[in-house]
């Protein structure tokens, strides 16, 4: 009789058989498991890499955006006062002291509602840019910015604070002056700009603290036998 091929004799049976019975008699082999645990300290780091990104990408619009404004704005050493009419965009001009006092879910607020601020008068700069390259960078920076408000929000929600009430990016009030002469709105534009590099630079600062104090992500190894 031909042995077709594929077809076990009978020594190999026997050593097939054994082999079955080996292995159904073995314990399972342990396995190794690699969960990371995504957290605080991931968002805020991400946040505060986001925040450092966004103080190289404001050197590079406004530079551009001086040089678009005209002498004297693009000046290094023009440094004028700033006027009533630029409060109504955020401050960053605090006492340090005064805040580093505050707690990390006050910072973290103020920081939320002054970007979702400083995002709605962008934005309102980017309609207003005279030429296709600056209203460009103008939408990337914005659509980063907006991507930094979000981040901050997913900071607060991870470490259990409320978000500060009231929508994200609340426009300008009704009624808000124009500025009467373009001179003026010139240096709203200045301001703006400002602004919100003090923002950043305060924000990265900010950041780089409370990633020191809430741990980072934490890559557990977990050994799991089955079948004893």
């Amino acid at each position: 009789m031909l042995n077709v091929a594929g077809e076990l004799s009978g020594d190999s049976w026997g050593i097939f058989t054994f082999l079955c019975a080996a292995l159904c008699n073995l314990p399972a082999l342990p396995a190794l498991n690699c969960t990371e645990e995504l957290g605080a300290g991931q968002s805020i780091q991400k946040t505060y890499d986001l925040t450092r990104y966004l103080e190289h990408q404001l050197r590079t619009l406004a530079g551009t955006y001086l040089n678009y404004l005209g002498p004297p704005f693009n000046e290094p050493d023009f440094n004028p006062p700033r006027l009533a009419r630029a409060e109504r965009v955020p401050s960053a001009t605090v006492d340090l002291d005064l805040w580093r006092g505050l707690t990390d879910n006050a910072r973290l607020a103020a920081n939320y509602r002054a970007y979702s601020r400083l995002l709605c008068y962008l934005r309102a700069l980017d309609g207003q840019a005279g030429t296709a390259e600056l209203r460009h960078r103008l939408g990337h920076f914005c659509s980063s910015l907006q991507g930094l408000v979000l981040s901050i929000a997913g900071v607060m929600s991870s470490l259990g604070y409320p978000l500060p009430v009231g929508p994200a990016g609340t426009p300008a009030p009704p009624g808000t002056p124009v500025a009467p002469n373009d001179f003026l709105k010139k240096m709203d534009d200045f301001w703006l700009l400002k602004e919100l590099q003090t923002w950043l630079w305060r924000s990265a600062k900010d950041f780089n603290r409370l990633k020191k104090k809430v741990p980072p992500a934490v890559v557990t190894l977990r050994l799991e036998a089955r079948g004893f």
